[in-house]
């Protein structure tokens, strides 16, 4: 049950528009953090956004940026700002368990280096966000804290896995977020909730101190309620940075100065295929995705449509490359301490051991070819825009399995061609189906050209006002997250059998039956994908995966 949220106009603040009430001194750092707080341990509570709320520190640092303020030491647009942390940065002065049962005291002591950053640039943290475990899978009801529940409708998934900075900012808990995206962890949520996020260029902000799950394809970067808020976050953590081996020393622009209000001259690409005959969106996701094309048009940009490599050959290639990596970096937890995961990142990462070696330089030579080819569509267009996800899916309807059991999968992703290629990408939100739950647009732009996806997310919320619509509080008593069943495993012959117990054995996997079931389950789909991987014929292709010594 749901009832009208009170007036709050401090829980609905952008960045922007607060930090204007800051300079002005119409609105205190203090002011702003305390009614956050409030609501966070009020309403917020039912949400389940945040694993850890330091109130005492963040009334320290909001103090301190009022003391800065006051004396005209101003730090920029971020200073004085309540801010949320994602619980795979590591923090200092909190914990960082990602999530995870293994991680429940750890206290890593120093700052991953975009939350340094936020600190430099002034920003009040408040807290750290829910995430999956350890940034992967989906909600889970076997570890120590529920999953983030989607501000529009409690008993609907909030995407994954930034879910408590798309919980968050949906419910008007905190104006600004740091996520990761490793395959759509920043844009799903974003999408979910009705809210704006952005996963950078590939290397644009530093990982360093952000707990790995697959470093080939992790990036970092700012969730907000709008593209204009997105900007300004972006310039504060954006940069090189020694520490992070995939940083890359690109100059960063004025990302502000280029949310000029229009799109005269910018030519948009719309990659129809991917939701119309590889996979078939949701129709009301469609007919928003239509309109706010239209919107974008009326802004002054060039509509044309633009094809791309099948979002399939994307889909197989992200999947090998993510979870070949993640299985090795969590291989050692795996035989110690497999019992102290939960099942649904086990059930993705343990079949990463029946990945061979062939299957993953295969996949890291695809996706330079793939990469190759977006990069050459964009000689035709400045922007591409496709559908993201959306509506949310309940967590106890059959189609969240395409969330929580569906990583192995047949079926195409809508993300993964973006995390592939590395290129920036947009998600903004576009209307609200019939349920009342948000649809999403995907803009993407050429490497290092995060200011078009911006300015392009700008020009539209200026059109519209999707991104300025918020939920209602909630208020009665809330059920317990009840996750659906998994689907049925497909029967194995027995040489299946025995392939996947060698490779159990030779990577030293000593499981429970319910956690070989879980690889018995992925299996099939495995062998699919690496068979969908083909051959290339050109020996010359190099993996992706080739580094450049400095």
């Amino acid at each position: 049950m749901m009832t009208t949220s009170p007036d709050n106009a401090l829980a609905w603040l952008g960045i922007a528009e607060g930090t204007a009430y800051l300079r002005t001194r119409e609105l205190s750092p203090v002011q702003w953090t305390e009614a956050l707080l409030e609501r966070i341990q009020g309403s917020g509570g039912a949400i389940d956004a945040f694993l850890h709320l330091d109130a005492d520190g963040a009334l320290a640092r909001a103090r301190a940026a009022e003391r800065e303020i006051a004396r005209g030491h101003d730090l920029g647009p971020l200073h004085g700002v309540p801010c949320a942390i994602k619980d795979i940065f590591e923090t200092a002065d909190m914990p960082t368990t990602a999530h995870s049962r293994l991680l429940m005291n750890h206290r890593p002591g120093r700052d991953a280096a975009a939350v340094s950053r936020m600190r430099a640039a002034g920003a009040v943290l408040l807290g750290k966000t829910a995430t999956h475990e350890f940034a992967h899978g989906g909600p889970s009801v076997d570890l120590p804290w529920p999953p983030a529940r989607n501000p529009w409708n409690l008993a609907h998934f909030s995407g994954g896995s930034s879910s408590g900075s798309g919980a968050a900012l949906a419910a008007g808990l905190v104006p600004a977020a740091l996520g990761t995206d490793t395959g759509g962890s920043i844009r799903i949520p974003a999408s979910l909730c009705g809210v704006t996020g952005l996963k950078p260029t590939y290397g644009r902000v530093s990982r360093a101190g952000v707990f790995a799950l697959s470093p080939s394809l992790d990036t970092a970067g700012p969730m907000a309620r709008s593209a204009r808020d997105c900007a300004l976050m972006l310039q504060a953590i954006a940069g090189h940075d020694a520490a992070d081996p995939a940083s890359a020393a690109v100059a960063v622009p004025d990302y502000s100065a280029a949310l000029v209000g229009h799109l005269k001259g910018i030519r948009v690409g719309v990659i129809r295929h991917f939701f119309e005959t590889e996979l078939r969106a949701n129709p009301e996701a469609v007919a928003a995705l239509d309109n706010a094309i239209a919107a974008l048009r009326d802004c002054g940009a060039h509509i044309t449509p633009i094809t791309l490599a099948p979002m399939m050959a994307y889909s197989d290639v992200r999947v090998l490359i993510q979870e070949a990596e993640a299985f090795a970096i969590f291989h050692a937890a795996l035989c110690e301490r497999a019992d102290s995961f939960g099942q649904d990142f086990l059930g993705r990462v343990l079949p990463g051991c029946l990945v061979p070696a062939f299957a993953q330089t295969q996949a890291h030579r695809k996706r330079r070819l793939l990469t190759a080819h977006m990069r050459a569509a964009f000689e035709q267009v400045d922007a591409m825009v496709t559908i993201g996800p959306g509506p949310a899916p309940r967590f106890d309807a059959p189609e969240s399995h395409g969330f929580l059991y569906g990583l192995w999968s047949d079926k195409p992703n809508l993300l993964a061609p973006f995390s592939v290629s590395g290129f920036p990408t947009l998600s903004v939100c576009t209307g609200f189906a019939s349920n009342g739950l948000p649809t999403s647009m995907q803009i993407v732009t050429r490497p290092w050209d995060e200011a078009t996806a911006l300015r392009i997310g700008d020009a539209f919320q200026g059109l519209t006002d999707w991104h300025r619509r918020h939920p209602l509080d909630p208020a009665g008593s809330i059920d317990p997250v009840q996750l659906a069943e998994p689907a049925p495993a497909e029967p194995l012959d027995q040489s299946m059998i025995s392939w996947i117990d060698a490779c159990l054995s030779h990577a030293q996997l000593a499981l429970t039956d319910s956690q070989r079931a879980l690889v018995y389950q992925a299996a099939p789909r495995v062998k699919r994908m690496i068979a969908r991987l083909g051959t290339l014929e050109d020996r010359a292709v190099e993996p992706a995966a080739i580094f450049r010594l400095d």
